[in-house]
């Protein structure tokens, strides 16, 4: 029975996380002067002053305008805090991680110098040949798959989960939906790291990237359609064997934490109401399950951007991982708001020749000549969750210094002092 089978992949969970080698919680002991070190590493004191000042900052005839919320978050925070404690605690071991810690490359690049290892991987496949019994390996916040963690168990190595407790109640949902043998409609992509991990725990998903391919099974739960179609349409987003003339037939709705929530929470309703049109509002409850798994710090992060677009500015600079799901949807939130905005992923992004690169939410790369004006302008400024202070300020101080000398070469040259004086 395919229930039956799911609680054994939560059995199999369960075991694996309260085994002897599993640590969940970090290493105390080295917490305090792991805090001195990333305190030290990834703040920045112009934003501290930004935040004393309101969120807003002018320097040079730019003004900054801070979003309320942005930046790293406490999951995020909590996983790079442990990785650190790690590579204290065990000095000599060698350690691996399964997939970056977080969608930062300065976070990741610093584990790299510290003598942190990362599984090789090509294609969505990883390749732990090179892991030994008595090594170290550490999952990532993203979380890692139920198979990973096994062959890890197995395997006997000292295990430490940085996975985010916001993921952590994702997994736990899919129990729920098993319980009431439901299928798993996950709002995410399929290719990242997290909704990989999130689908292992589930016996029966399908993963659904935006309100189109929402409108689309929704319209075959309705009506019906072409198998072989669906199929090949969601061939890399649904669990083995997923026929969709059964295994649509009582949905749950969970979703990639990083997704943007105004999209999760339409495409709950979307479902809702697709269920209840097809088995009528007093039978809703034997075909649809949804339970809350949007992240808050998202959520803060996406309203705060929000709340920054009623304001005058000439331009939105966000900051964070061009891998980042949830930096991607800041951008997109600015570019549907109408604003010019960059997404930069580190401060070489923005040269001193007045040139910006950066992507767009749709991933592709663009380059911007003369970016910053002569004139004073306002621009507002918003991180990803994955995105230490430190870095937001070295781009900020990039745009101050590009603004300084621009605005000093259009200064009128000072009159020629008179031969007889």
């Amino acid at each position: 029975m395919a229930v039956e089978e799911e609680v054994s992949k939560r059995t199999r969970r369960r075991e694996i996380v309260t085994g002897k080698k599993f640590n969940r919680k970090g290493f105390r002991n080295e917490s305090e002067e792991v805090g001195e070190l990333l305190n030290s590493e990834f703040t920045s004191d112009l934003l501290k002053e930004i935040r004393a000042l309101e969120h807003t900052y002018e320097r040079d005839g730019v003004t900054i305008r801070l979003a309320k919320a942005y930046g790293f978050c406490w999951g995020v925070e909590r996983a790079v805090a442990i990785a650190y404690e790690t590579r204290s605690h065990f000095p000599t071991e060698k350690i691996w991680l399964t997939n970056e810690i977080i969608h930062n490359p300065m976070v990741n690049n610093r584990l790299a110098e510290m003598g942190v290892f990362f599984i090789p991987q090509e294609n969505l496949k990883k390749d732990f040949s090179e892991v030994k019994g008595e090594d170290v390996v550490v999952l990532p916040a993203f979380g890692a798959t139920l198979e990973e963690m096994q062959y890890l168990k197995d395997l006997g190595c000292q295990v430490v989960d940085t996975t985010c407790p916001w993921v952590s109640k994702v997994w736990t949902a899919l129990d729920k939906h098993t319980q009431r043998e439901c299928t798993s409609i996950i709002h995410g992509k399929w290719k990242h790291e997290e909704t990989i991990a999130t689908s292992s725990f589930a016996e029966k998903y399908l993963i659904v990237l935006n309100m189109k391919e929402a409108e689309y099974v929704s319209n075959y739960i309705l009506n019906g359609g072409d198998k072989a179609e669906f199929r090949a349409k969601f061939k890399n987003a649904m669990s083995n064997g997923f026929d969709p003339d059964v295994d649509l037939l009582s949905v749950g709705v969970a979703n990639q934490t990083t997704m943007l929530k105004s999209e999760t929470e339409e495409m709950a309703k979307y479902f809702e109401k697709t269920m209840m049109k097809k088995y009528g509002p007093q039978n809703l409850n034997d075909h649809y399950v949804a339970f809350n798994t949007i992240c808050d710090a998202t959520q803060e992060r996406q309203d705060a951007m929000i709340e920054l677009m009623d304001e005058e500015l000439d331009m939105v600079l966000v900051v964070g991982g061009f891998n980042s799901s949830n930096t991607s949807h800041l951008q997109e939130l600015a570019e549907h708001g109408g604003f010019t905005s960059y997404w930069v992923n580190e401060p070489t992004c923005i040269g001193p020749d007045n040139i910006i690169r950066y992507k767009t939410s749709n991933g592709e790369d663009h380059v911007q000549e003369n970016f910053i004006p002569a004139r004073p302008f306002r621009i507002g400024v918003t991180s990803g969750a994955s995105t230490p202070d430190s870095v937001v300020q070295d781009c900020l101080e990039r745009i101050f210094m590009i603004r300084k000398l621009r605005a000093g070469a259009e200064e009128p040259a000072p009159a020629a002092l008179d031969a007889r004086t």
